[in-house]
C-alpha cells in the first residue's frame, strides 16, 4: 500500500478546492484512504492519519471512526505518538462516551512516567476532559505532582486539580495542604496557577473561603514585589511585570476581602497603590485599574478609595478606545446606587457619551444619564435627554421617553410641576412613548391640581396641530373630559388663554370619533370625554344626539359605552325627579301635620315621568302600579325611594344541614317581564358537597330557564360558591319547587323545598 500523503499535502490540497463540493468529495476520499488504513492495523502511518483526521475534524467533518486508533497511540511508547494520541483524545472524546474510560489507566502510567513531557501531556488531557470517575481514581497521582519540586509539573497539576475539583467537589480537601505551599513558590507560571486553584476553591466552600483569608497578607507581599520589581525580560508586558499574575491576585482578594472587615482593611493600601502606579497608556495597565477597581467596589474599602476607583472610572470615560468607555460605563451604573455623589462629579462626560456614534456606549450613557437624574438636577438632565430624545435613533427613542416620563412622575414637586408636565407633554407630542404610559401621565396631570388649565389647554392646541399621535390624543381627550369647563373659561395663568367654545371643543372630539387615524382605544377615549361633557357644557341635546348614535355602533365597546351612558342618564333623571318627588309631598305632609286637619286634602299631585322607547324602561315598570296622592304617608314616599335606589333585595331560599342557597334578583334587558335569578350555593359544613345538582319547577303559568351551574362542588367552610342563573317569563307572585341533590362525606343527599316567599319587587 503506498504510503499517504502527508498532512502539509493535505492542507495545500484542500485549500485549492474552488467550491464546497469539491472539498467535500476530497475529504471522503481521504477518509476513505484513513479508514483502509486503520483496517489494516498500519502502525507505520498511524499518527500521520490522525493528525490528517484531526484537521478534518476541525473543519466541521465527522471523525469519531478515530476515537479508538486515538487511545492506540496513546498506550504508544513514542512521545510523538502519544502527543497526537492525547490531542486526538481532547478533541473526539467527551465524558457523555464510554470509549473515554479506557484511556484511565494509560493516564495513570503516563502520570507517573519519567519523562516529565508525557507526565504533562496526561496531566492536561486529564484536565481537558476527564470524568468524575477519572477524577476520582487519578486525584491521589495528581495530588503528588502537586507537592514535586518541578516546576513545569506543578503548574500543570494545579490546573488539573482545578478540573478534578469542579468535578469532584468533595476532594477539595485533599489539596488543601499542597496549595498553601503553591503561594510560597517564585515561579510566575506557579504562582499564576495556585491563584487560580485557591480563586476556585474559595468559589465552591465557604469553609475554604475562611480558610483562606489568613492568606491575604502573602497575597498582598506577593502583589507589592510585583508593582515595586524592576523590569523583568521574561515577565514584561508593555512595561508591566507579569500583568496576567496581578489582574488573578486582584481577583482573588476580591473574593477574600468581600464582606469581611479585617481582610479589606489588610488590602486598601495595596489597592491604593496599585491604582496610582499603574500606567495608563497602555491596554494592559487599564486591564490591571479595572481590575483594581472592580475589587475596591466589592470589599469594604475607605470611602476615599472608592471615590478613586470612581476617578479612574471617569478617565476611562476620556479614552478613545471604545471598550473601554463601555466597560467604564457599565461600571459606573452598577455603582452609582451606592456612590451616588462620586458619580456625579463625572456628569458632564457621562453626558457627551450620548452623543459617541457606538450605539451601545449611547444606550450605557443613556441609562447612566438616568440614574443619576434627582431633584436637584432635573432641569439640567431633563434638557440633555429631550435632546437626546430627539436626535437619537428610532430604538432609542421609546426608552428615552419612558425615562424621562418616570423621571418627571418620581420628582413631581410644587416647584418642578409645571416644568415636569412640559417636559412629558413634549415627550408624547413626539410620538415615542409606549401605551402603558398614558394612564401614568393622566394620574402626574391629575395630581397636579394648580396646572390643569395649563394642562387642557396646551392639550387641546396640540389636538388641533396633529391628531396622528394616538397617546398623546387619548391623554387630551381625557383632559377634555375632565377639565373642559376650565378650558372653555379660559382661566390658564401660566400662558395666554385661548377663546374656545363649547361647540368648537364638541367639533374636535367629534372629529377624532370619525377619524380614520383614530384607533378603537382612542374613540373610547373620545366618546368617554363626550359624555363626561354632559355635565359641564350646557349642549346636552347635542351629546344626547352623539352619543345615541354610537348605540348601534358596529364597535362592541364604543356601543356598550354609549347604551350604558344613556342608560344612566335617563335613570339618573328618574331618581332626580322621584326623589324632589317624595321632598315635596314630605313638605305637604309636614304642612298638614302642623295645620293639625286629617281632612284637609293635599294640593301636590305626584308627577311621574313617562315611560320612554329608549332603554332603561324596566325601571319604571317598578314604579307604575303605585299610585301616589296627595295624602301618601311618610313611610310609603320612603319606601317607593327604598325600592327605587336599593332594588330587588336577596332572599335565603334554603338553609338546612350547612347547604345555604340564596337568591339575588335583577330584571333582563330589555325585556322587564323576564326575571333573572341568580342562586348563590354555599357550604358551611367541614367536607365539600360534590356532585352537586339544583332542580326548580314553577307552575304552568309561568315559562322557567335554567341555566348550566358553575360548578358541581360546594366548597367547605364557605371557601366558595356555586352559582346558576333561573330565568323566569311572567313572575306574577311566583312560586317555586326546588329539589337539591349532592353526595356529602361519601353519603348520597336528597331534599325537596318549596320556595313561596319572593319579594313583591320581583314581579313588580
Amino acid at each position: 500500500m503506498p504510503a499517504p500523503i502527508r498532512l502539509r499535502e493535505l492542507i495545500r490540497t484542500i485549500r485549492t478546492a474552488r467550491t464546497q463540493a469539491e472539498e467535500r468529495e476530497m475529504i471522503q476520499k481521504e477518509c476513505a484512504a484513513i479508514r483502509s488504513s486503520f483496517r489494516e492495523e498500519d502502525n507505520t502511518y498511524r499518527c500521520r492519519n490522525v493528525a490528517k483526521l484531526l484537521y478534518m475534524h476541525m473543519l466541521g467533518y465527522p471523525a469519531h471512526f478515530g476515537q479508538l486508533e486515538c487511545l492506540k497511540l496513546i498506550a504508544s511508547q513514542k512521545f510523538t505518538d502519544k502527543r497526537i494520541g492525547y490531542l486526538g483524545a481532547m478533541l473526539l472524546l467527551d465524558e457523555r462516551q464510554d470509549v473515554h474510560l479506557l484511556m484511565t489507566n494509560c493516564i495513570k502510567n503516563d502520570l507517573n512516567h519519567s519523562t516529565q513531557y508525557v507526565q504533562g501531556l496526561a496531566l492536561c488531557t486529564l484536565g481537558c476532559m476527564g470524568s468524575s470517575e477519572m477524577c476520582r481514581d487519578l486525584a491521589g497521582e495528581v495530588e503528588k505532582l502537586l507537592k514535586t519540586s518541578n516546576s513545569y509539573l506543578r503548574k500543570k497539576a494545579a490546573l488539573c486539580a482545578v478540573h478534578v475539583i469542579r468535578k469532584v467537589p468533595e476532594l477539595m480537601e485533599m489539596f488543601l495542604p499542597a496549595t498553601k505551599n503553591l503561594l510560597s513558590e517564585k515561579n510566575h507560571g506557579v504562582l499564576h496557577t495556585s491563584v487560580v486553584l485557591l480563586t476556585e476553591m474559595c468559589e465552591r466552600s465557604p469553609d475554604m473561603l475562611a480558610h483562606f483569608r489568613k492568606l491575604v497578607p502573602q497575597l498582598v507581599r506577593i502583589l507589592k514585589n510585583l508593582i515595586m520589581s524592576g523590569y523583568s525580560p521574561e515577565h514584561d508586558v508593555s512595561g508591566i511585570s507579569d500583568p496576567f499574575l496581578q489582574v488573578r491576585i486582584l481577583r482573588l482578594l476580591r473574593i477574600l476581602g468581600k464582606s469581611d472587615d479585617d481582610s479589606s482593611e489588610a488590602m486598601n493600601d495595596i489597592l491604593a497603590q496599585v491604582a496610582t502606579n499603574t500606567e495608563t497608556s497602555k491596554n494592559v495597565g487599564n486591564a490591571i485599574l479595572y481590575e483594581t477597581v472592580l475589587t475596591i467596589m466589592d470589599i469594604k474599602s475607605e470611602s476615599g478609595l472608592r471615590v478613586l476607583a470612581i476617578n479612574i472610572l471617569g478617565r476611562f470615560l476620556l479614552n478613545n478606545d471604545k471598550n473601554i468607555r463601555y466597560v467604564a460605563l457599565t461600571s459606573l451604573l452598577k455603582t452609582v446606587q451606592t456612590d451616588h455623589n462620586a458619580v456625579q462629579r463625572h456628569r458632564s462626560t457621562i453626558v457627551d457619551c450620548l452623543k459617541d456614534l457606538d450605539v451601545s456606549i449611547k444606550r450605557r450613557a443613556m441609562e447612566l444619564s438616568f440614574a443619576l437624574v434627582n431633584g436637584n438636577n432635573i432641569r439640567g438632565m431633563m434638557k440633555e435627554l429631550l435632546y437626546f430624545l430627539d436626535s437619537c435613533d428610532p430604538e432609542f427613542k421609546a426608552d428615552c421617553a419612558s425615562g424621562v416620563f418616570l423621571a418627571a412622575e418620581k420628582y413631581d414637586t410644587n416647584e418642578q410641576t409645571s416644568w415636569n408636565i412640559t417636559a412629558v407633554l413634549s415627550c408624547f407630542a413626539g410620538s415615542y412613548v409606549r401605551d402603558d404610559s398614558v394612564p401614568n401621565l393622566i394620574q402626574l396631570i391629575t395630581n397636579s391640581v394648580e396646572m390643569h388649565a395649563y394642562t387642557v389647554q396646551r392639550l387641546y392646541k396640540a389636538l388641533l396641530d396633529d391628531i396622528s399621535q394616538q397617546p398623546l390624543v387619548q391623554v387630551a381627550s381625557w383632559c377634555i373630559g375632565e377639565y373642559g369647563d376650565l378650558l372653555v373659561s379660559g382661566q390658564c395663568e401660566e400662558e395666554e388663554p385661548i377663546q374656545v367654545t363649547e361647540d368648537e371643543v364638541l367639533d374636535v372630539l367629534e372629529g377624532l370619533l370619525v377619524s380614520n387615524l383614530s384607533t378603537p382605544v382612542t374613540r373610547g377615549y373620545a366618546l368617554t370625554a363626550i359624555m363626561k361633557l354632559s355635565t359641564r357644557f350646557s349642549s346636552v341635546n347635542r351629546i344626547k344626539k352623539v352619543v345615541s348614535i354610537y348605540g348601534s355602533s358596529i364597535d362592541v365597546e364604543l356601543q356598550q359605552r354609549a347604551e350604558i351612558w344613556m342608560l344612566f342618564l335617563y335613570e339618573m333623571n328618574v331618581c332626580i325627579n322621584v326623589m324632589l318627588h317624595v321632598v315635596h309631598v314630605l313638605q305637604a305632609n309636614d304642612l298638614l301635620d302642623l295645620l293639625g286637619g286629617n281632612d284637609v286634602v293635599s294640593v301636590i299631585q305626584p308627577t311621574m315621568p313617562t315611560k320612554p322607547a329608549s332603554a332603561g324602561g324596566e325601571l319604571l315598570d317598578l314604579l307604575g302600579d303605585l299610585s301616589l296622592s296627595g295624602r301618601m304617608s311618610k313611610s310609603c314616599d320612603g319606601l317607593i325611594l327604598l325600592n327605587y335606589l336599593v332594588g330587588i333585595p336577596p332572599m335565603t331560599a334554603y338553609n338546612k344541614n350547612g347547604l345555604k342557597i340564596d337568591f339575588t334578583f335583577e330584571r333582563a334587558n330589555p325585556n322587564p317581564n323576564i326575571a333573572v335569578i341568580t342562586i348563590h350555593a354555599s357550604n358551611s359544613t367541614e367536607a365539600d358537597m360534590t356532585d352537586f345538582v339544583f332542580q326548580a319547577a314553577v307552575p304552568k303559568t309561568f315559562q322557567l330557564q335554567l341555566l348550566s351551574p358553575s360548578s358541581n362542588v360546594v366548597p367547605a367552610l364557605n371557601q366558595g360558591t356555586v352559582t346558576q342563573v333561573i330565568r323566569v317569563l311572567n313572575p306574577q307572585k311566583l312560586r317555586m319547587r326546588i329539589k337539591l341533590t349532592y353526595t356529602h362525606k361519601g353519603s348520597p343527599v336528597q331534599d325537596l323545598a318549596e320556595v313561596n316567599n319572593f319579594p313583591p319587587q320581583s314581579w313588580q
